[in-house]
């Protein structure tokens, strides 16, 4: 035997034999063959029996995952060790410290057998199917008549009966034992006869705190039964096979667990904010470290302005992505306050900190306002972003850099700069443009490099399509370029054009909504929207009459017109409305009831300075959406 290759199937008898030193296989007695073997001393066999295990168990070792596993064990003993081999495992497994809640149960999870299918013909064809249907069982009559399933395919272990002694007992046994005649007919089904003699060895697997399955090896009557011996190497067999099974479990869990977590630690969907489109990507480092630290998100804001961020957790673990969960929700508690970029940043510095002193993250935070056209953006020692212009030309933002959050004791400064309509930015994380074989600001070159050659193969009078260019940036990475996951968030600029605008400013008086009421009226007289005044006029006087009973400052009113017609009133009061059903003797307390049933969509936002409730309708011909 050479290497980790305990023995093909299919090898030849004399091979067989002489691979593991003896005519029985990995324990032999070493009697003189009747082929012309000659005798093999002891200390030969017992060499040859510890090549063969430490092969076999290389082999079970290299598998990674339950199914590879299992099928290491029954290609490193067939034909070797046994001539089949059945093996059963707990349906479910258990995982970790999981206490089972019901019956114990077996199920037949593989089955190997002597001869391939395919080497069979005529009425032995006809006979073959088995367990895991590639394997031919017909040689084996000791279990089975041909043509029959060789063994039940689940086995329910009753407690207190004869295999629950053996699995109990650990210790692989005879099949011609006392313990293994009464426990195999169990396991295999009560109508298949037990082998004879030494032809069939039961060995539990075992895992680390509890049996998790069982093996049977078995032997044809035309060879050498199993000797002592060889109840050792399939011990050694079973508890390597058991070990493996558990951390391949519990690899299943753990990547299952990474998956879900990071799912829900990146937005289901963007939303769809007025005046800007959005897309994103995401890429994990490798298919072994799907959880990362890095983020995206994009939140709506009143007046109709979108939050864009984009973060990067230092490391690649479980713990990475936990912490980059708080950060990300941290992030969205602080927008919808409507703090300033610089001081979102501040108190993600903050709550990094109280995280731990070691808790590291780049951060960049940008607010787009469409109806102004205007970018205000902050940077915790991120990558700068690059904004793709109409005409083609695609620049590096000059943002300054920041320390990265969680360093303590820094200032954070925002910039606010043009966005123009048609424009597209684009955030992204480290990943994208950092590598073993490029330095950052080779990769931000590239990138740059590579968004003006898109917009110039879609032509110079309008932008590429937004998702396509997420992938077309993608592209870009080479082999040697996946060191770390990637975060990608790309904002397509559309704007609101003044002309579909309207803002007043309303003192907190009395006939503060009977002016609201005139406005509203004008403004949608000169937008062509007669059809929705009776609607509008109700729903304005309502909200405005509930903001100058608490405002002390003047009221904010705000029309816009998009793809719906959208109404902003803001106030000094911080505290927000809420929708309660009024008695038959109030006088008020109807008015978000009337929002909530007239409206398509409505809602209130707390701010730094005050609160704004907002509303939509539908213009007319549009479809209602609500």
């Amino acid at each position: 035997m050479s290497g980790d290759t305990a023995q093909a199937p299919g090898q030849s008898a004399v091979n067989a034999v002489t691979s593991v030193g003896t005519d029985s296989g990995a324990g032999g007695t070493g009697r003189h063959g009747g082929d012309g073997i000659p005798e093999v001393s002891a200390a030969r066999r017992e060499g040859d029996r510890l090549r063969f295990v430490g092969a076999a168990t290389r082999r079970i070792a290299r598998g990674i995952d339950l199914d590879e596993i299992v099928l290491g064990l029954c290609r490193a003993t067939v034909p070797t060790f046994s001539d089949a081999i059945l093996v059963y495992l707990r349906d479910p497994l258990p995982v970790g410290d999981e206490r089972p809640v019901g019956p114990v149960v077996l199920r037949l999870r593989r089955t190997d057998r002597l001869r391939p299918i395919d080497d069979l013909t005529g009425a032995e064809g006809a006979g073959a199917a088995g367990a895991a249907g590639e394997l031919d069982f017909s040689q084996l009559q000791l279990v089975g008549p041909q043509g029959d399933l060789p063994a039940a395919e689940l086995c329910e272990i009753r407690p207190g009966g004869a295999l629950a002694e053996v699995l109990r007992g650990v210790r692989p046994v005879f099949g011609s034992s006392a313990a293994a005649r009464a426990a195999l007919p169990e396991l295999l089904g009560a109508e298949h006869p037990v082998p004879r003699g030494q032809r069939a060895i039961l060995a539990p697997l075992r895992g680390r705190r509890r049996v998790i399955g069982a093996a049977v090896f078995l032997r044809t009557p035309d060879r050498p039964a199993f000797e002592t011996n060889d109840l050792l190497v399939a011990a050694q067999l079973a508890t390597h096979t058991a070990l493996g099974i558990d951390k391949a479990v519990l690899y299943g869990r753990e990547a299952y667990i990474a998956d879900e977590l990071q799912r829900t630690m990146l937005p289901d969907s963007l939303p769809q904010p007025t005046g800007v489109r959005l897309a994103s990507r995401y890429l994990p480092a490798a298919e072994t470290a799907r959880v990362g630290g890095d983020w995206y998100d994009a939140i709506p804001l009143p007046g109709s302005r979108v939050a864009l961020v984009v973060g990067d957790v230092m490391g690649h673990s479980m713990t990475s992505a936990a912490i980059m969960g708080q950060l990300r929700t941290t992030a969205q508690t602080l927008a919808q306050l409507d703090l300033p970029p610089a001081e979102v940043l501040h108190h993600l510095d903050e709550q990094a900190q109280r995280l731990g002193s070691d808790r590291m993250a780049t951060c960049l935070y940008a607010v787009y306002d469409p109806v102004s056209h205007r970018i205000t953006i902050a940077n915790a020692g991120h990558p700068p972003p690059v904004l793709l212009h109409l005409g083609g030309r695609a620049e590096v933002l000059r943002v300054p850099p920041g320390a990265p959050i969680g360093v303590g004791g820094v200032d954070f400064e925002a910039v606010e700069l043009d966005a123009p309509a048609g424009a597209t930015l684009l955030l992204y994380t480290d990943g994208l443009v950092e590598s073993r074989l490029r330095d950052v600001w080779t990769g931000i070159e590239q990138l740059r490099e590579r968004l003006a050659t898109t917009a110039r193969l879609t032509g110079l009078d309008h932008p590429p399509p937004l998702e396509a260019l997420c992938d077309d940036v993608l592209d870009m990475l080479g082999p040697g370029d996946r060191d770390d996951d990637i975060a990608l968030l790309a904002a397509r600029f559309d704007g609101i054009a003044p002309s579909d605008v309207a803002y007043w400013f309303l003192d907190p008086e009395e006939t503060a909504p009977g002016r609201a009421r005139r406005l509203a009226r004008r403004a949608l007289t000169r937008w062509g929207l007669e059809e929705l005044q009776d609607s509008l006029e109700l729903l304005v006087s309502e909200v405005v009459t509930n903001a100058v009973r608490y405002a002390e400052r003047p009221v904010t009113l705000r029309l816009l017109r998009t793809d719906v017609l959208r109404c902003e009133v803001g106030d000094d009061s911080p505290q927000l409305p809420r929708q309660r059903r009024a008695r038959d003797t109030d006088e008020g307390g109807r008015g978000l009831f009337l929002v909530n049933r007239m409206a398509r969509r409505w809602g209130a936002t707390r701010l730094s300075s005050g609160k704004v409730v907002w509303f939509e309708l539908p213009l007319p011909g549009a479809h209602d959406r609500r």
